[in-house]
Formats: C-alpha cells, structure tokens, sequence
C-alpha cells in the first residue's frame, strides 16, 4: 500500500502533509503536489493533515488513476521538504469537484 494525492489537492497546495512527511516523498507541481509511491513508507501521518483530505491510501477503489498520476509526476516534478504557504485563493478551491479536468497543469512546481 502507499498514500496517493488526488485532485482535491489541485489549486489548494496546502503543504501542511509535507512538514509531517518522515521521507520526503512529496513532489511538487504548478498546482498541485504528488506522492512517489516507491518512497512512501505507508505511514500515514500525511493524510490527517490535509485540509483539502486530498490524501488517500491506494487500496480504495477507484484511485488507479492517481496512483499512475502520483508515480509518473513524482519522477518528472521537483521534490518538497519544506512547508509552504498555500495560494491565496486555495479555500476558494477547497471542496470544488471535477479539478483535475478544469485545472491540473503538467508544469513543475519550483520544488525546495
């Protein structure tokens, strides 16, 4: 099992999952971050943190998806360590449906 972010993290980037990461396996793009899965420990301790509650364990249905999301970028985007603030506008996002088809970005984010 690992941890996967999926798009209630689009336009949010709470980074509050990051401080508490014990790996490091966080990646971060224009908009959203990502979990290597071949880092993650399955510890858990990120998914209570997300506000967004974006995190989720890769054994619930229906996350293949992300899972093949979170692996492809976590090679492609720089990794985090540290927190940041999120956007100014990430509450405005919070809870939005359908994300990822209106707003995920390719891009990488700037990473540590």
């Amino acid at each position: 099992m690992t941890y996967v972010v999926t798009d209630a993290c689009i336009r949010c980037k709470y980074m509050d999952c990051v401080e508490v990461c014990p790996v490091d396996c966080f990646y971060e793009g224009e908009n959203m971050l990502v979990i290597n899965p071949s880092e993650c420990i399955d510890c858990g301790v990120c998914e209570p943190e997300c506000p967004a509650e974006a995190i989720l364990p890769d054994t619930e249905n229906g996350l293949e998806k992300w899972l093949e999301l979170n692996t492809t970028f976590s090679a492609q985007w720089p990794n985090l360590t540290r927190k940041r603030p999120a956007p100014d506008d990430a509450d405005a996002f919070k809870g939005e449906a359908d994300k990822f088809d209106k707003y995920f970005s390719p891009e990488p984010g700037i990473g540590d």
